[in-house]
C-alpha cells in the first residue's frame, strides 16, 4: 500500500429503487390528485384493484408517485374517459405488467376499444346533427315571430312534419 498508487474503492451495491427516488422527484397523493383530478380514494382504489402497480412509499409510509406512475395514470384516465370498463382496464394493466410478451394482446385490446370509440363518435355526430337541426328550427321560429305557434312533430321523430 505504500506503492504511491491511490486506493481503489469497490463500488457499493446498488438499490435501484432508492437511486431512482433520489434522482427523480416524487409526488404525494395530494399532488397526483390535483394533477389528475382523481380523488385520494380513487387513487388508492386503482392501486388496490391492480390498475397501477404498488406505489413506492416514503420512510413515513406515505405513497410517493414517480413520473412514470403519473404518465400511466393519465393513460388510464384516457381509457376511462373513452368508455373502457374497469374490468378491461384491469386486464390491460395486467398485460402491461407482463412486459413485452403481451404487446400483441395489448394492441388487440386497444384496436378493439378504438373501433368501439369510433362507432360511438359516429352516433354522437348523428345525434349532434339532429340537435343542430332543431336549434336552427327554433332560432328561425323566434326570428319569424312564431314562438307561440304549435309545431307539428311526430313523437320520437328527428324530423319536423
Amino acid at each position: 500500500m505504500t506503492s504511491g498508487q491511490p486506493l481503489k474503492s469497490q463500488p457499493l451495491p446498488r438499490n435501484r429503487d432508492l437511486e431512482q427516488q433520489v434522482r427523480e422527484p416524487t409526488l404525494t397523493i395530494a399532488q397526483v390528485s390535483e394533477r389528475t383530478g382523481l380523488s385520494h380514494d380513487t387513487l388508492r382504489y386503482y392501486e388496490k384493484a391492480g390498475l397501477i402497480e404498488r406505489v413506492g412509499r416514503s420512510t413515513g409510509n406515505q405513497r410517493r408517485y414517480q413520473a412514470a406512475d403519473l404518465a400511466w395514470l393519465e393513460f388510464l384516465l384516457r381509457l376511462r374517459e373513452t368508455g373502457m370498463s374497469i374490468a378491461d382496464m384491469q386486464r390491460f394493466a395486467a398485460l402491461r405488467a407482463a412486459g413485452n410478451v403481451s404487446v400483441a394482446d395489448r394492441l388487440t385490446m386497444l384496436r378493439a376499444h378504438r373501433a368501439e370509440l369510433t362507432d360511438r363518435i359516429r352516433t354522437l355526430r348523428r345525434n349532434a346533427a339532429v340537435l343542430d337541426h332543431k336549434i336552427d328550427h327554433y332560432e328561425q321560429l323566434l326570428l319569424d315571430g312564431h314562438e307561440h305557434q304549435h309545431e307539428q312533430e311526430q313523437p320520437g321523430s328527428d324530423e319536423l312534419t
